[in-house]
């Protein structure tokens, strides 16, 4: 039997810097190799400690918990050792996290944390120490030839830690291992320290040492194969085996042995399942549950008094559900929660910030509703409590709690200020390397070339979830290079065993932790250089795991959307002398906003936008509210790939039969047309027919979406024999139950639904009844994402609205209404101008009046806030076209940068007080008499071109509508109108042969079909398909902003709801209107002796062609046309009609079609 061993220092991936190892990779085969313990020691952080922790007890292996931390050296910052230091018991534990996140929080040095020497003194109980190795101070010391200096960091080493600190020995054939090896052995006998062998581990087996190499290559920016490197690993530092240890270690056994008696050592035992809530001060010693009650029953009040109750329900129902309520909250010992909660949502209403109405099944507790953390009556909507917390099924409460995208931070900042700065923090979130980026990482640090290594990733699917492996499965291309190509292969498996790995830490989204003390009693902390944004170093199921109780605040933009049209519709009200509109009080009945929805006009309405759920709102025409919470439920894979939401169209349209499959499910169905669509249907149904409690229900509900075939087996018999007690048959019984298991697998959590349903339902009443202060809204929610701005542009000119160009004396920096139909384009959504640059044009602009030259403009401006750069994007953009009496950008690039010149001399003049002779300051001019530079402007697709480049997109005009008049020749209709000619029955699948006059943007979704390129034209966007065929034979004329002819089949695209032409030939614009010429038209400037020569001379290259010429003249008098013989007959092209407009004699040439 081998001398057992276990491995005391170790890095997994979590260390984030070095090692591939995973979690699972490392237990399983620790097991395998009979190994009864092993360390974690990640460096400076204990991220894995719960999931190694609990991936080891389950598999009968006992985890030490640690970490390989780093200690600064005063005299020398950039000359660090390293120590191990491992839990003994909860007291170690508790200095370790007080260690680590002091060091994040406050030893932070080119961003990486370290720990100074007298920290480690002050918190060393509970805690065994490792010297190192080669890499610790006492290490380095002996292998730089300091003895003595060696053996007084030893000495102190052993003050700090008695009896608890060991020699680390490592044989890993790395540089000045064996002459550190020999002193430190020497020293230990001297000092009567114990050592201890380690393999300070990096990787699984010895074969992963290359792809550990890439690894460490990509944290620190370095190519594999760059000589100046330095290696710092070695292809030994793999996970060995009791026996290849004991064969390393043959001649020092007593190193091995200590390492299995400091495992026994380490007995840091974690407890799971038990919660930590934090404290709700009360006042007077009151007690947080006869608080709860107190401020529940008078919120209750508050309510019924303002909103009433819900129909068929009294007060007295109202106030028994919230007793009921109230003693499982109680009884759970959660009414601090509830308190805590309502208080940060109170004072963020209080404080201007919009809350949500609710999400998630916090929605269906009564008590949430009178405290006005949820606005939606549980009552009213059939929501369940026992959904959201169960008695019967202990688990935290989870209030998912929406605010303002903007203010959010406010709320979180409140918190931590109220319930202590070291007992709240957001929580961490760890990035992977996922399969694009990890390509192109790999790609790097093998120093491929980019067009390589572009060209592999590509062909990489854009989907959810991807990986190389179902890439290669998915990707013909990918396979064949893979298969063909030797650099490609190795490129892809280096990847391949990287891929997954943990990269990098960051923030949670909306995740905050509560502690009833300081955080460090429960979790170590992370944050990034400069100590701010403190995080735990657990993730959200870590966090929850360890008793902590997690608090979402989650960003929603569109309640910030909602403030600022609130603000602005009720600014313009209170100036006619009109109520404000309050959110609350909106009737749930409007016509108007019902017509919105029928005729699907739900672009940037919340949760309704989307082309799949306009077509599904086509064919369900919601017209009552709970016909929306419904359609939030359906726009999900499971009910649109099951069928369901066909059946539930087809019996809301009469079309199918509602049926029941017992008549005392009617009152629960009714609502949905007999078919199980919520959660909380399937609770209802178990107890009213099988007398099932909501509690036992919510089980039964969890069990179904589990699909656990013995869990299912036992609850079958609990329903049938409870519904066989109420009368029903067995084979009913088991029918309902088939029933309900089908649709649990596909049902929705209402609450949910009903919460995102109201905030769907308020966005589309303020776009059908305030649609310009409305989308105003929306576009400056998104201003920094052009693509979303384009077609929110091409939406508003489809309500009518009108958008005002960009305009330094009228825009602010988000988009405004102007009025009921206008609104002004924000200068924050020009590219390359900061916020501090528009601040101060407006600020100007309040105290000085408006601009009104272009001189005037540069003298005011803050050259220091935007320079040249800036200005030019606004001059290309039109925002300064006033500043022009004839709007010539041209003119204004061109006087910009004597303007600027001029500007810059005055205001350095004044800052440095030069003053004439009388010792005053010269006055700045803001003249608007100097003469006009003779600049001829931009034609209009140059002027386009410069909106496109600085707004990100065609705002005063489209290039298809420039080229429009050719277009329509050939054109079967423009993109927005596509529709008008395509079935909309379905029997057509293959759709309408069209051709179509486009420009290529550049937004491209690939399949393994072949490639989805989006078009466009002035009225609209759709998609191209072409498939792999012929995207090869056309691919050079699909470049992102030309102009194409597309002939091939338009029909209904399943995917978006909008339509698509699938391509079978391809023509540029100029090719088109050569092919669909029928002759050139030529306008002559009047009688010339030279124009029989310059035409033929300019014919001369297009001769011999089928189309013929017509000369056309016209003066005061008369005009007359001229078809030329059939010798005249040339080749058309847009080379020929350019040539031809170059003539003198010749006023305008063009195609005739």
């Amino acid at each position: 039997m081998p001398q057992p061993f276990v491995h005391l220092h170790l890095h997994t991936e979590y260390s984030l810097v070095d090692s591939t190892l995973r979690l699972k990779q490392l237990v399983k085969r620790t097991s395998e190799l009979g190994m009864p313990a092993v360390a974690v020691t990640d460096q400076f952080n204990m991220f894995a400690l719960v999931k190694f922790y609990r991936a080891a007890v389950n598999a009968g292996i006992k985890p030490i918990v640690g970490a390989d931390i780093l200690i600064s050296n005063p005299e020398d910052p950039d000359h660090t050792s390293n120590l191990v230091l491992l839990c003994q018991n909860r007291e170690g534990y508790l200095n370790l996290c007080q260690l680590l996140s002091k060091g994040y929080q406050e030893g932070q040095h080119h961003g990486v944390p370290y720990l100074r020497r007298d920290w480690i003194s002050q918190h060393s109980a509970g805690l065994i120490a490792l010297s190192g190795g080669r890499a610790g101070d006492v290490g380095q010391a002996l292998v730089n030839k300091h003895p003595n200096k060696a053996r007084h960091y030893a000495r102190g080493w052993m003050e700090d830690f008695p009896g608890r600190f060991y020699m680390e020995i490592q044989r890993t054939g790395r540089e000045q291992e064996n002459r550190y090896e020999s002193h430190a052995l020497r020293l230990a006998a001297d000092l009567g320290l114990p050592v201890v062998a380690s393999n300070d581990v990096r990787f699984l087996e010895r074969g992963d040492f290359s792809a550990h190499e890439a690894r460490v290559c990509i944290h620190d920016g370095r190519l594999l194969s760059d000589k100046r490197r330095e290696v710092r690993y070695s292809e030994e530092q793999y996970l060995k085996g009791p026996e290849e240890m004991a064969t390393l270690f043959a001649d020092l056994p007593q190193a091995l042995d200590n390492a299995a008696e400091l495992a026994k050592r380490c007995n840091l035992e974690l407890t799971f399942g038990k919660y930590y809530l934090p404290d709700f001060p009360t006042p007077d010693g009151e007690s947080v549950e006869e608080f709860l009650k107190k401020a529940s029953l008078k919120g209750l009040e508050k309510r019924l008094d303002t909103r009433g109750t819900a129909q068929e329900f009294s007060i007295d129902d109202y106030r028994e559900r919230l007793e009921l309520e109230l003693g499982v909250i109680n009884g759970m010992g959660f009414p601090g929660y509830f308190l805590i909660v309502a208080d940060f949502i109170r004072w963020a209403k209080n404080n201007d910030i919009p809350v949500g109405p609710g999400r998630g099944s916090g929605a269906g507790s009564l008590v949430a509703y009178a405290l006005e953390i949820t606005d939606l009556d549980p009552l009213e909507f059939d929501l369940l409590f026992e959904r959201f917390l169960n008695p019967e099924r202990i688990s935290m409460p989870d209030f998912d709690v929406d605010f303002c995208m903007e203010k959010r931070d406010l709320v979180i900042d409140y918190v931590a200020e109220t319930y202590g700065r070291d007992q709240v923090s957001q929580i961490i979130t760890y990035g992977t390397m996922a399969a694009k980026a990890v390509v192109r990482d790999c790609g790097r640090v093998l120093g491929d070339g980019y067009g390589f290594v572009d060209s592999i990733a590509k062909l990489v699917p854009m989907e959810l979830g991807m990986t190389l492996k179902k890439a290669l499965e998915q990707e013909p291309e990918l396979k064949k290079r893979y298969d063909d190509e030797e650099d490609t292969r190795a490129l892809l498996d280096l990847a391949m065993s990287l891929e997954g790995l943990t990269r990098n830490a960051g923030k949670h989204a909306g995740g905050v932790v509560i502690a009833p003390s300081a955080l460090t009693d429960f979790t170590p902390l992370f944050c990034e250089s400069g100590g701010g944004s403190v995080v735990t170093q657990f993730d959200k199921d870590d966090v929850e795991s360890i008793g902590l109780v997690k608090f979402d605040f989650l960003g929603l933009r569109t309640l910030t959307i909602i403030d600022w049209a609130l603000k602005a519709i009720n600014q313009q009200r209170g100036l006619k002398g009109k109520e404000p509109i309050v959110l609350e009080d909106l009737p749930m009945e409007d016509p108007q906003t019902f017509k919105l929805l029928q005729d699907c006009r739900t672009t940037a309405v919340f949760q309704l936008e989307s082309s799949g759920m306009k077509d599904l709102i086509r064919k369900l025409q919601p017209d009552n509210f709970d016909e929306i919470i419904a359609l939030v439920a359906l726009f999900r894979p499971g009910p649109l790939e099951s069928g369901m939401v066909g059946d539930y169209i087809d019996r809301k349209h009469g079309r199918s039969v509602v049926s029941y499959p017992h008549p005392d499910l009617e009152v629960i169905l009714k609502p949905t047309y007999g078919i199980i669509l919520y959660q909380e249907q399937v609770m209802q149904i178990a107890q009213v027919l099988a007398g099932y409690t909501l509690g036992d229900a919510d089980i039964l509900r969890r069990a179904m979406g589990k699909k656990k075939a013995s869990e299912m087996a036992k609850q079958r018999l609990v329903f049938v024999d409870g519904a066989s007690h109420r009368g029903v048959t067995d084979e009913l019984a088991n029918y309902i139950f088939d029933q309900m298991e089908t649709f649990a697998g596909y049902g929705f959590n209402k609450s949910h639904s009903a919460a995102y349903a109201l905030i769907a339902y308020q966005t589309a009443w303020l776009k059908s009844h305030y649609p310009a202060a409305f989308m105003a809204a929306v576009l400056s929610a998104d201003m920094d994402h052009t693509d979303k701005i384009a077609s929110f542009i091409m939406e508003c000119r489809n309500m009518r609205i009108n958008i005002l160009p960009p305009d330094i004396n009228q825009s602010a920096y988000e988009f405004r209404m102007t009025d009921t139909q206008s609104i002004r384009y924000g200068l924050g959504a020009i590219k390359g101008i900061g916020k501090a640059a528009i601040d101060y044009i407006e600020e100007e602009r309040e105290s000085g009046g408006q601009y009104v030259s272009l001189d005037d403009f540069c003298n005011r401006m803050d050259l220091k806030k935007a320079n040249k750069r800036a200005m030019e994007t606004l001059v290309r953009s039109g925002a300064m076209d006033v500043l022009d009496p004839d709007h010539n950008r041209a003119r204004l690039l061109h006087d910009l940068p004597r303007c600027m010149h001029a500007a810059e001399q005055t205001q350095r003049d004044q800052e440095a007080g030069q003053s004439d002779m009388f010792g005053t300051l010269q006055p700045v001019s803001t003249s608007n008499e100097r003469e006009l530079s003779k600049v001829d402007p931009w034609p209009e697709l140059q002027r386009l071109e410069a909106e496109k480049n600085s707004l990100g997109l065609y705002l005063t005009g489209h290039p298809v509508k420039v080229h429009y008049r050719d277009i329509r020749n050939f054109s079967s209709s423009l993109l927005g109108k596509v529709h008008r000619q395509v079935p909309t029955d379905g029997k057509n699948r293959r759709g309408v042969h069209m051709t179509l006059g486009a420009l290529v943007t550049p937004l491209v979704r690939r399949t393994v079909r072949g490639y989805f390129i989006a078009i466009e034209d002035h009225s609209g966007r759709m998609d191209a398909f072409l498939s792999n065929e012929v995207y090869a034979t056309y691919a050079d004329l699909m470049v992102k902003d030309s102009i194409v002819v597309i002939e091939g089949n338009v029909a209904k695209d399943e995917f978006t709801g909008g339509y698509k032409i699938t391509a079978n030939h391809i023509m540029s614009l100029g090719d088109a209107k050569a092919r669909y010429a029928k002759g050139i038209d030529i306008a002559v400037s009047g009688p010339d002796d030279s124009l029989c020569t310059s035409l033929a001379a300019t014919f001369s290259p297009y001769r011999k062609g089928t189309s013929r010429v017509y000369l056309h003249y016209r003066n005061q008098r008369a005009r007359v046309s001229l078809e030329l013989g059939a010798d005249w007959t040339v080749k058309p092209s847009e080379e020929l009609i350019a040539a031809l407009n170059e003539l003198e004699a010749v006023k305008q040439a063009g195609f005739r079609y």
